[in-house]
Order: structure tokens, then C-alpha cells, then sequence
């Protein structure tokens, strides 16, 4: 292990936000490259955590979300006790805090959170205005003035695989992630996909036919199958691929369309050409941290309202984007090589 000189990041539960936590380890190994990182994580993100280049060890913890599981934490503990000299407490909440703390980390960073005093003794305030801009903070964390921008890893014979297992050509496809794991008023409609991917097939986005790939979690079936009965000829991979596999499939693709979601950040971070289309939140708080990205926001006057599901009960920030604009979008991601700012739909 590391003689005492270990750095432990304690990183989040969701896919977005453990893609924005290497701002942090691209940092941190900027200011000081002989030091080792390990990433303690829950099943869910570990496999991200495996992507980058600056882990040494991904240690992934059983614990359950919403429950303290207090035994399996003070046994996580005690097994990580001696190994580190500071840890980076990623989520915001006092059970997270609790390993490094059980494990008597000296130095134990993290923001103010849920009853965290003691827990967290380098404690730092959320700067005024940069609450909802998670890889600001994550950066910030490192100290002034740190840079660094997520880049994940591709496991180059896994993705010769997939492509082969699915029959895709490596850069003829289009990549859909139709889903949204934080709910409907992330989620640009089906039929609107379904659309896109009878263009993308048509040759309207390209210039070539391009075959389409509908990529997401067990929970993305449903709005996968809606656009599957619209375009049977679309290959529909929810549920079929685990986080891994998304990141190699994704690295493969000529073109991402994603709503704000976790794959959104994944195809950023993977610098692939990228449409990414908001709702109730807004791409000047979590953008696509890439040069190859463009982000569509109506920006009506209702938004960000940062809900689940739309209190108005219209969801007009996603419902009157229509598909030329998304179409115009990515066309101009496909020939995107600088960077481009977020703008209205």
C-alpha cells in the first residue's frame, strides 16, 4: 500500500457525478503525480472508477443507499485504517463521511453537509453561485486554480467485441441514451428519438446511412421499446450492457444524443461527438465537459426548475424542442473541433 501517503476518495452513488469526480484525481495528480489515489465506491460507479487513469485501487463498498449499514462500515474501516492521510468526501451526506472518519484519516476534505462536523475536519463552504456546479466543486477541492477534465479509459478488445457481438461497424452508428434515471422531466420524448433515428438511418445526419444503438439501463426499457416499435430497425441495447460495456459501446459510436444524464457525461468524457438536450435543469450548471459537445436548453422562464417531474404539468422544455433543431445539432457536433458554448434550442 501506500506508507501513509495514500489519498482516499470517498466518490458518488450517481454515474454523472462519479464521471465529474476525476476532475478532482486529474488535479490531485497534477499537483502531485507520485502520490496514489484509490476510489472507494458502491457497485453502481465502480466500474467508471476502473476507467481512470489516475486509480490505483477501486474499492467497492456493499453499502446500501438510504440505510447507515454501520457494521459494514466500521468493517470497511478497520480494514483501510493506516493505508491514507486524507480523504475526499464526494457526497454530501454524515454517512458518507463515516469510513474515513471510523478509519482515523488525519485530514478528512469535504464540503458542509448533512451533520457532518467532526466528521469532516478540512470542511469547506459551497462558493456563493456554484452550488449546482458539481465539477467546479469536485475541482475546487484540489485547491485554487486546479484544472482537469474527465477522460475515461476504453478497453479497446472489449469494445472489438461488443461491435462484433451486435454486428456494428466502429464509427457507423448512432448512439441514443433516451432515459433518465432522475426522471420524465430529464426526458426529451420518445417519439422525438424515435425520429432522430429514422434520419440518422436515412442518412440525413451524416451524409451515410448510420445504423442506431439505443444504449440505457433495466430502467430504460420501456421508453427504448416506444422507440423500437416507431423504428424496428433500430438495435436496442437496454438492459443488455452493464456500465463497462456502455463506455466501450459508446467510445465506438460516430455520434451521441443523450438527455442530462449520466451517459451524457460518460460520451463527454469518452470525447465523442455529442447532442445533449436539457429540461428542468440547465447546461451552464453540469455541462458536457468536451470540445465535441453541444448542449440544447430552451431556457423557457419556468426553468431550471430542477424537478423530478414537471410542476406545471406541460414539460414545454422538452416538449417544444423539436427535431430539426436536435438534427441541426448534430450535425454540427459531427463536425465539431472546438469548443462549443451552450445554446438555446
Amino acid at each position: 500500500m501506500a506508507d501513509g501517503r495514500g489519498v482516499l476518495i470517498v466518490g458518488p452513488n450517481w454515474v454523472g457525478d462519479m464521471v465529474m469526480a476525476q476532475c478532482l484525481l486529474r488535479a490531485l495528480k497534477d499537483r502531485a503525480p507520485d502520490r496514489a489515489i484509490d476510489v472507494m465506491v458502491p457497485a453502481a460507479t465502480a466500474p467508471l472508477a476502473t476507467r481512470m487513469a489516475e486509480v490505483r485501487n477501486v474499492i467497492e463498498v456493499p453499502f446500501r443507499r438510504r440505510r447507515p449499514d454501520i457494521a459494514a462500515r466500521w468493517r470497511t474501516a478497520r480494514a483501510l485504517r493506516g493505508r491514507y492521510d486524507v480523504a475526499y468526501v464526494l457526497p454530501g451526506s454524515m454517512k458518507s463521511a463515516l469510513v474515513p472518519w471510523l478509519a482515523g484519516i488525519p485530514r478528512r476534505v469535504g464540503y458542509r453537509g448533512e451533520h457532518r462536523y467532526g466528521l469532516i475536519n478540512d470542511l469547506r463552504q459551497v462558493p456563493e453561485g456554484a452550488e449546482r456546479r458539481t465539477a467546479l466543486l469536485f475541482r475546487r477541492l484540489a485547491g485554487e486554480g486546479a484544472t482537469g477534465e474527465p477522460r475515461l479509459m476504453v478497453d479497446e478488445a472489449n469494445r472489438r467485441r461488443l461491435c462484433g457481438d451486435w454486428r456494428l461497424e466502429a464509427e457507423g452508428f448512432v448512439a441514443l441514451a433516451p432515459g433518465a434515471e432522475y426522471g420524465p422531466s430529464k426526458r426529451w420524448p420518445a417519439e422525438r428519438f424515435a425520429a432522430l433515428a429514422a434520419r440518422a438511418m436515412n442518412g440525413e445526419l451524416a451524409g451515410r446511412r448510420l445504423a442506431v444503438v439505443l444504449v440505457g439501463a433495466e430502467g430504460d426499457r420501456e421508453i427504448c421499446a416506444a422507440i423500437r416499435a416507431e423504428v424496428p430497425g433500430v438495435h436496442d441495447l437496454s438492459g443488455a450492457t452493464g456500465l463497462a460495456d456502455a463506455v466501450d459501446l459508446l467510445s465506438a459510436a460516430a455520434l451521441v444524443v443523450t438527455n442530462d444524464s449520466g451517459l451524457m457525461h460518460v460520451a463527454a468524457a469518452l470525447a465523442r461527438p455529442l447532442v445533449a438536450v436539457y429540461g428542468s435543469t440547465l447546461p451552464d450548471h453540469t455541462p458536457p465537459l468536451s470540445s465535441r459537445a453541444v448542449a440544447l436548453s430552451r431556457r423557457l422562464d419556468c426553468a431550471p426548475c430542477f424537478e423530478r417531474a414537471c410542476p406545471l404539468g406541460h414539460t414545454d422544455c422538452l416538449r417544444t424542442l423539436d427535431v430539426d433543431t436536435v438534427a441541426r445539432a448534430a450535425i454540427e457536433a459531427l463536425g465539431a473541433g472546438r469548443p462549443q458554448a451552450p445554446r438555446e434550442g
